[in-house]
């Protein structure tokens, strides 16, 4: 069986990195590099931090690009200064950096990947759909060669995690990577791409618990384990969910989900700015909309076990 050619673009959040830990343990992918989107964290940390794991992973042949791009709403500096706590793990900075940082940016890596692969990729993004927006005004001839994009972002039918107490002259309703850019997320929302959704909707409903985080602390002697449960320690005081991990898990397993078909549209204007709203006649996209939680537990439990 062929692999699945998949570009990674994460935005240096915690989950973030280690969906893309979960996505270079999958037999059946072939990942052509890893694009970081500076959002979710501050830029120089995310890049060293996304590095130092592939070293870690044995993955000094995956190559990783800064994306320059910027967005609209910035994310809370309490957010972003995570990506220099996962940076400053011990179990990270054992030795010299390994893994190729390109000399071009992110939006020009995303560009030539896509345009020399020689099929259509998958891009799995657990951060704003800006770089992508990006690499598509540069290129619009790249949008035939994206198979799909699967994407961890979006709220239809539920609040959004953007606090109306955080941010003046918001009514609750948009979802962080949305929010940030939902001018590009729009962009993105007008091509022929095939978009599957991983929307709070679902990650609501998956939770990251004391009892799985002990689980991989029972599990510490393989690396990964290790660095896995360092980092869901840091969070655990907060209401933290399997966003990007639960997202990204679909490449390998989309049997263990359910998805769902809606028509709708981004709203890139005024209190509702970032909202994933369901309107008749709309964009249709799939939503993951039901998930078997103890095979997908199962399942990332098994894979950290390298």
């Amino acid at each position: 069986m062929s692999k699945q050619l998949v570009l990674m673009d994460h935005d240096g959040g915690v989950d973030d990195y280690l969906a893309t830990m979960l996505l270079m343990t999958m037999d059946r992918i072939q990942p052509l590099g890893v694009v970081v989107t500076p959002a979710d964290c501050y830029a120089q940390p995310a890049v060293s931090a996304t590095r130092k794991i592939l070293d870690l992973m044995g993955r000094e042949d995956i190559v990783v690009a800064e994306s320059t791009v910027r967005g609209i709403n910035p994310f809370p500096r309490l957010y972003r200064r995570d990506s220099f706590i996962v940076d400053h793990l011990p179990i990270l900075n054992q030795s010299e950096i390994k893994t190729p940082l390109v000399a071009e940016t992110g939006q020009e890596f995303m560009v030539r990947v896509l345009l020399d692969a020689p099929e259509p990729v998958t891009l799995m993004v657990t951060g704003p759909l800006t770089t992508v927006a990006v690499a598509l005004d540069t290129a619009p001839e790249i949008e035939a060669k994206i198979a799909k994009i699967v994407w961890m972002g979006g709220a239809l039918n539920v609040a959004g995690n953007v606090e109306k107490s955080l941010e003046a002259g918001q009514d609750g309703s948009a979802e962080w990577n949305v929010y940030w850019d939902p001018i590009s997320a729009a962009r993105v929302w007008q091509t022929q791409i095939e978009i599957i959704m991983c929307p709070l909707d679902l990650t609501n409903t998956v939770p990251v618990t004391s009892e799985i985080v002990y689980q991989m602390g029972k599990q510490r002697h393989y690396p990964l384990s290790d660095l896995v449960g360092q980092c869901y320690a840091l969070v655990i005081p907060q209401d933290y969910y399997f966003w990007d991990v639960l997202a990204t898990a679909y490449l390998a397993h989309p049997e263990f989900y359910e998805l769902r078909e809606w028509e709708t549209e981004i709203v890139t204007s005024g209190i509702s700015q970032g909202r994933t709203k369901i309107t008749p006649g709309g964009r249709k996209v799939w939503a993951m909309d039901k998930v078997d939680k103890s095979s997908f537990y199962g399942y990332i439990l098994q894979q950290w076990q390298r």
